[in-house]
């Protein structure tokens, strides 16, 4: 698309439609019978995940796991009278009825049981981060590339068709060549949990402790990160960043704060700020073209070209005329893409993965890079150092 027809599309607005009916995923293989999926971790995010399974026709939940009992009862009553509920993970693995795994357990179990469920032959989809640390993100690629199995990363952005047609724009030239992207997702709470039982409060909070959590950055700016390395199709080579504990004071050993920045091969930057203290802007995506810019939110979009850009076209029935008025009053053009929520497409897609035998496009090599993205931030965070892509990353 040309730049000229590019600015009159931003202003009449962007429109792509996709054709977004339910797959016949999972019925073509399993023949009349649906797939069964087995969730392991019903907390917030297994039990959403379950809760989206009734929009679903060919899924079942087939099994729950969680070690907290009121926690697996919350995943159960998703399930029918022959949905089977396990303590321990490994008994679901063994349950020849489950088909396919959901992994929702806290950050550093994800590579065992990732890897456990391979062996046991289910298909993986595993929520972000993928790993904690550089070994087993190693492990895990490793076994992943070995199997047959499909294995999907839970960064269920990468399944939006809004998010999708954005990266489109990008890599066609729509706002030119992108120097920056500026990310934040900033909150104005603690971010713990309830906890019933003091004696639980480790396993429910399990975010705010080092030993099974990356804190913000891997539980939040990954999203981000992953969006960042897909627009460009490259990983970060260099990660500088900060963090603190510098107003919940309340024996937390993850920042409640950070701020990162990170250097892609072609020299563009891309920044993440996430906060708990201050939730003006909540959660946003700028994407900086030296011909205009994209904004995007959790799920609308919007384009906003630069004035030079508008001037250049003339007046064409007005239309320039009403895009320079609305630059100037700082209003963009919304991107019209009709779109599911991103949770419920990404477990279409998983579905659509098994039946067409094909790796998703969010799968274990994609999150691994995050994954390593993530400790590297970690590691600049935590050692006030800049941290270098090694060659020994490139699983």
């Amino acid at each position: 698309m040309s730049r000229r027809k590019f600015l009159l599309h931003s202003a009449v607005g962007i429109t792509a439609g996709y054709t977004l009916s339910l797959p016949a995923s999972g019925l073509h293989l399993y023949g009349d019978k649906p797939l069964r999926i087995g969730i392991i971790g019903t907390g917030d995010r297994g039990a959403g995940l379950a809760s989206l399974f009734k929009s679903i026709p060919h899924f079942r939940l087939a099994a729950c796991c969680d070690v907290l009992p009121f926690r697996l009862s919350n995943g159960m009553k998703y399930g029918d009278g022959k949905t089977k509920a396990y303590q321990q993970y490994e008994a679901l693995l063994g349950d020849k009825n489950v088909d396919a795994v959901i992994i929702a357990t806290p950050f550093n179990t994800h590579a065992r049981i990732a890897m456990d469920a391979i062996d046991a032959g289910k298909h993986v989809y595993c929520e972000k981060t993928l790993c904690y640390g550089m070994e087993d993100t190693r492990r895990l690629v490793a076994k992943a590339r070995a199997s047959k199995k499909i294995f999907q990363a839970g960064h269920q952005y990468h399944s939006s068709r809004l998010y999708h047609h954005i990266v489109d724009m990008v890599r066609k030239g729509y706002i030119g060549k992108v120097s920056m992207i500026e990310c934040q997702w900033n909150r104005n709470w603690n971010w713990r949990r309830p906890v019933p039982d003091p004696r639980w409060e480790r396993q429910i909070n399990w975010r705010m402790y080092r030993e099974y959590s990356g804190g913000l950055a891997a539980e939040l700016c990954s999203h981000q990160v992953d969006f960042a390395n897909w627009i460009t199709g490259q990983h970060p080579t260099k990660v500088v960043g900060f963090g603190g504990i510098d107003h919940w004071k309340d024996g937390r050993e993850t920042y409640d704060n950070i701020h990162l920045a990170m250097e892609y091969p072609n020299g563009m930057k891309a920044t993440y700020t996430c906060l708990t203290t201050n939730a003006r802007g909540d959660y946003q995506i700028k994407v900086l073209g030296n011909e205009g810019t994209i904004v995007v939110d959790y799920g609308k979009a919007w384009v906003y070209p630069e004035s030079n850009k508008i001037a250049a076209l003339g007046t064409v029935d007005g239309v320039s005329s009403a895009t320079l008025k609305s630059w100037e009053n700082g209003e963009g053009t919304p991107i019209k893409v009709k779109h599911r929520d991103p949770s419920l497409q990404a477990l279409l897609d998983f579905s659509e993965a098994i039946e067409k035998g094909k790796q998703p496009l969010s799968n274990v090599e994609t999150g691994a890079r995050v994954a390593v993205a993530v400790q590297m931030a970690l590691d600049a965070m935590d050692h006030n150092r800049t941290e270098y892509w090694k060659d020994e990353y490139n699983f």
